[in-house]
């Protein structure tokens, strides 16, 4: 996968930027600062995915505010997570009322897709897929399926092809056993359970993988709101398990991301210096 910088600098190798054309576009200040928000418009630059949009905690109109200086900085592809159905109708309401002349996010360019169960906005489409192999995103119960979806929605945004095993729990051994066949062909896989969270440990112990545990607040009163599955996925005894914080699924998709295009990358710079 070839980095945004190195595309940048093969246009100046190749003639179609001039060197000072270039020095001016690096010299743009790396950030916007709206206020009430600085946006990071290096972030593709320096780590290959454009800033996301963290939508608890904001306004409506703050992150309308926000969209739109990605979207006149070039950011193509844009994700916001955690944004309620009731803040998404706002977001709606306040882009359809901005003047024709104005309009931050063309209707005829950018697609705009909310998805209720992870409450996830996407604008501008996912972008090729790229990794070089399969994500699969795996739920102890059905009531894991919100966690699990911002991890899918997510690691599609970031360009990987995802396979969703849902409700394939321990307490029924024989619906994970049923999957092996995706299990063993995934180069990542996203274990996310609530309860006691053994999900990852077995996962772990059966494929040859890195496993990211996802820790949820599903379970009953003893479970402390995913504190209890976040202790057993920290203590699992099975090797290659990794753990993120409870309900976290943006942030296991997106290191599952990196990891999945680590050998893409690798690949794409061999024989970059070579004549």
């Amino acid at each position: 996968m070839e980095t945004p910088i190195l595309e940048f600098l093969e246009q100046v190798k190749r003639g179609e930027i001039s060197v000072e054309e270039a020095a001016l576009e690096l010299k743009k200040q790396p950030f916007y600062d709206t206020g009430y928000a600085k946006v990071d418009m290096h972030r593709k630059i320096r780590q290959g995915v454009g800033e996301v949009i963290y939508g608890e905690g904001k306004t409506p109109e703050q992150i309308v505010g926000i969209i739109g200086v990605m979207v006149k900085n070039g950011q193509e592809h844009i994700l916001v997570t955690r944004v309620s159905e009731e803040k998404m109708e706002k977001i709606l309401s306040l882009l359809t009322e901005v003047p024709r002349d104005e309009v931050i996010i063309p209707e005829e360019d950018f697609l705009m897709q909310y998805d209720k169960d992870s409450r996830t906005l996407v604008i501008g489409g996912n972008p090729e897929i790229d990794g070089i192999g399969k994500i699969v995103v795996a739920t102890g119960g059905t009531s894991d399926i919100p966690v699990a979806e911002e991890a899918a929605v997510t690691a599609e945004f970031l360009g990987n092809e995802v396979i969703r095993l849902y409700d394939v729990g321990v307490a029924g051994l024989h619906r994970t056993l049923a999957h092996m066949d995706e299990l063993m062909s995934a180069n990542v896989v996203i274990a996310i359970a609530g309860m006691e969270g053994a999900l990852a440990s077995v996962l772990g112990g059966l494929v040859d993988r890195p496993v990211i545990a996802v820790p949820t607040s599903v379970g009953y009163g003893a479970s402390f709101g995913g504190i209890s599955a976040l202790l057993s996925m920290l203590n699992s005894c099975a090797s290659g398990v990794s753990v993120v914080n409870i309900d976290n699924g943006f942030g296991a998709a997106y290191q599952a991301s990196l990891i999945n295009h680590t050998t893409a990358t690798a690949s794409s710079s061999e024989g970059m210096f070579d004549e």
